[in-house]
């Protein structure tokens, strides 16, 4: 199907595209890889009147490490995330995740920040970013503003971002010593996307205890969540296969569970909890101490 008529708008600066999202309201959307957007304009679920595209403005791409921050532009591709030396050292599970994202094409033209932005609930970074306790950097008419990982994600395919806003970066506190990571998926077969995606980042004492612990988990609800049951029951412990299990049967409660033809509510439960578990034993494994 084609999308709905549109006017397109090549804005050359931040503060343009600013004025334009301003003017034309909510019948303006904003274009960088096109990979969330341009599908839902095909089926006419999304019909803007104006596309503002700002894949081509300057700095909002790369990846920089300032002290123990990485700081990724919002028009960084998933291949660059995927290939970063910066992020491998500093923050590996992005690189992770990226390399699972789609296919060849989209990691080469869809964006980090247009990923977030559209807050898929069965895309793979907000599992990544919410285990990792990333920030979002969003700028609007009033100026920026930090928005922490935790507020990000209100709703089915609904964020914490302002209409008039735009995600100029992302922000991620660089990874401690004694500290691993792992992204455990199982994957759409036709899409890609994730019927449920886990992400774990755990830390280790000396003596082989979890002192910190953040899981994401994409797919199973209408938005990504952190099971805090599951890492409250973590930390403090030794873990071990059967304290790991017995931690992860609490990633469902509370959570109104997607179902549909590809994973019915029960089964994604049953997906969710083992997945945690392998990734949490995982992540242990590469903390070594």
């Amino acid at each position: 199907m084609h999308p709905y008529p549109f006017t397109y708008h090549r804005p050359t600066s931040i503060d343009d595209a600013l004025t334009m999202l301003g003017e034309f309201g909510d019948s303006g959307k904003l274009l960088a890889g096109g990979h969330s957007l341009l599908p839902v304009m095909k089926l006419r679920l999304a019909q803007p009147e104006h596309l503002i595209d700002i894949s081509g403005l300057a700095g909002l791409s790369g990846v920089r490490l300032d002290g123990d921050v990485v700081g990724i532009g919002a028009l960084t591709t998933h291949h660059q995330l995927a290939t970063d030396a910066i992020l491998e050292t500093s923050a590996g599970l992005l690189p992770e995740i990226a390399r699972v994202v789609g296919d060849q094409q989209v990691r080469n033209r869809g964006t980090f920040g247009g990923a977030l932005a559209h807050a898929d609930p069965a895309a793979d970074y907000p599992a990544g970013v919410l285990a990792l306790n990333a920030e979002i950097v969003a700028r609007g008419p009033n100026g920026e503003r930090t928005i922490p990982i935790d507020d990000f994600f209100v709703d089915f395919l609904t964020s914490a971002l302002e209409p008039d806003e735009i995600l100029t970066s992302i922000r991620i506190p660089a990874l401690a010593a004694n500290t691993g990571y792992r992204y455990e998926k199982l994957q759409n077969p036709a899409s890609g996307y994730a019927i449920v995606g886990v992400a774990a980042v755990v830390t280790l004492t000396a003596d082989g205890k979890i002192s910190a612990a953040r899981v994401g988990v994409t797919g199973a609800g209408d938005m990504a969540y952190r099971p805090q049951a599951v890492e409250n029951a973590l930390v403090g412990s030794t873990p071990n296969e059967d304290s790991v299990k017995a931690a992860a049967e609490s990633a469902v409660d509370g959570i109104e569970l997607l179902s549909d033809i590809h994973a019915p509510a029960d089964y994604r439960a049953r997906v969710t909890k083992n997945l945690v578990r392998r990734a949490v034993l995982k992540a242990v494994e590469r903390a070594g101490v």
